[in-house]
């Protein structure tokens, strides 16, 4: 694209400003944000992603978001002020964000001046043409990484983990998964063992019962093989923290991990992949907030949210902790995801009904119990 300079109108979604920046086939040596006053904080965060990038900001203020004859009158005195500097055909407009009066008034500035205007297409990830209309749309590359992602909504990604996972440790994943039909109980005493052993490393004293479990004692040995638990009389001790996390149902979250990492080498669209997200942003209030995540990954420039559970769940009234991880995964998928976000919440365990009507209702998609040996087929659906 011949024109070094985008107008872009900063609205509460800024992938659709992001991505054509990031792209090197279009990307601006300059951009001029069309900021109303409610939206100051978000032209920050996407300035706090672009400028580091050796993309030039500026702002270009506006009093009312809503007033056509106002806005008019602030982008016309934009377009002069580049026509004095010998600038005015080297601006395109990006009329994607902002609010609908934003956009009705800047295009038709835009038209009236000759210049070209651009929309980005939420659901295709395509940049098109809408003045003139003779140039190409073109597929924006998908450039993008998590944490200037996160960054232009908001949140600043404070660790993740990104390295692979070990093959010892692949194969007694692919085996609990492969099991999670006859394992369902020594799976929940596991879990709830290593929740206890939480800073010591060293879980409560079973009861006798427990260790002549046939099943039980199977599922420890293959964990005591693969060197993540050692039974000691009638307790159970971790050598590390990872361990103790491992059997507390960091299995799970390592399975939906390196699923998406065998699809990400398949599937170009898998820009981007991290498990164990800890990020921290500010509420309306201003007061910080930390989060965690479990599995995130970008897709054509779409957030991807993925929650992991092991523990048991309740009958899904109003008090099973199952309705509040649902809401937590449907307000971190708008927050950092926007319009475009996704969300999946992944169960080694069946959920009751009402949970997942409710899963329905918040159009956050499951893979529970005897469906999460098919995860690699869930996972490519939703993706593809």
């Amino acid at each position: 694209m011949p024109e070094h300079t985008q107008l872009c109108l900063v609205s509460a979604q800024p992938t659709p400003n992001l991505t054509p920046a990031l792209d090197p086939g279009v990307a601006p040596r300059r951009i001029i944000l069309l900021v109303s006053p409610d939206m100051r904080q978000r032209a920050d965060w996407l300035e706090a992603v672009l400028k580091p990038r050796g993309i030039g900001i500026e702002r270009w203020e506006i009093a009312d978001a809503f007033d056509i004859e106002h806005i008019q009158q602030r982008v016309l005195e934009l377009l002069e002020r580049e026509r004095e500097r010998v600038l005015a055909a080297d601006i395109a407009l990006n009329a994607t964000g902002g609010t609908k009066p934003m956009s009705i008034a800047a295009y038709e500035v835009f038209r009236a001046y000759d210049l070209p205007i651009f929309y980005v297409h939420p659901e295709q990830d395509r940049l098109i043409w809408m003045h003139p209309q003779a140039r190409p749309a073109r597929d924006l590359d998908n450039r993008v990484r998590l944490d200037a992602f996160l960054q232009a909504h908001g949140a600043n990604l404070e660790s993740s983990v990104t390295a692979s996972i070990p093959a010892d440790r692949q194969t007694i994943t692919d085996w609990l998964v492969a099991n999670t039909h006859r394992l369902g109980a020594p799976l929940g005493t596991l879990n709830w063992l290593a929740n206890k052993s939480e800073r010591t490393l060293l879980s409560p004293e079973l009861e006798q019962h427990q260790l002549e479990r046939s099943v039980f004692s199977e599922l420890i040995d293959r964990l005591a093989d693969a060197g993540l638990v050692t039974l000691q009389g009638r307790r159970l001790r971790f050598p590390d923290e990872a361990a103790r996390f491992y059997a507390n149902g960091g299995w799970l979250e390592e399975h939906v991990y390196a699923t998406l990492g065998d699809l990400r080498r398949e599937k170009r669209q898998v820009q981007d992949l991290a498990r164990g997200l800890e990020l921290h942003r500010r509420d309306a209030r201003g007061a910080e907030v930390h989060n965690e995540i479990d599995v995130a990954c970008l897709a054509e420039n779409r957030l991807y949210l993925i929650e992991c559970k092991t523990r048991r769940w309740g009958k899904g009234d109003a008090q099973d902790p199952g309705n509040d991880a649902l809401y937590r995964l449907e307000t971190l998928s708008d927050l950092l995801g926007g319009l475009q976000g996704r969300a999946m919440l992944v169960s080694y365990l069946d959920l009751p009904p009402a949970v997942r009507r409710r899963a329905e209702d918040l159009r956050i998609r499951v893979c529970t119990g005897a469906r999460l040996p098919e995860l690699r087929h869930h996972l490519g659906q939703w993706i593809g």
